[in-house]
């Protein structure tokens, strides 16, 4: 199984982006789909939870900001980017834990300009 996140691009800051990630296969045993980040020459930082039963939780410095939610016909999970801040900037992973074991996307980048 694959995991593929794009959505990416350049933005403006206090403007909008919707990643996207979309998995090759269904995935059984899911127990959380998240967002992490990293920027450059930092550490990969949680973004965004959502559970199988829909309930969702953020890291500070997004929320009321970004919203993470799921197509679980499309097999995919999406994390809808508002009021962007050149702080955002980074690559995004989208992560699919499961009883099994971890599937990490390939990362997309969002860049912020002020």
């Amino acid at each position: 199984v694959q995991l593929q996140a794009f959505g990416g691009g350049l933005v403006q800051a206090g403007g909008s982006l919707r990643l996207s990630c979309a998995t090759s296969a269904r995935i059984i045993g899911i127990k959380a789909m998240r967002w992490y980040r990293q920027a450059p020459g930092k550490e990969r930082e949680w973004v965004a939870i959502i559970y199988p039963n829909g309930s969702t939780s953020y890291a500070d410095s997004v929320k009321g900001r970004f919203s993470i939610s799921r197509d679980s016909a499309k097999r995919t999970v999406y994390l809808q980017m508002n009021t962007v801040e050149p702080e955002d900037t980074a690559v995004y992973y989208c992560n699919i834990l499961t009883v099994y074991k971890d599937y990490w996307g390939q990362g997309t980048q969002v860049t912020v300009s002020s």
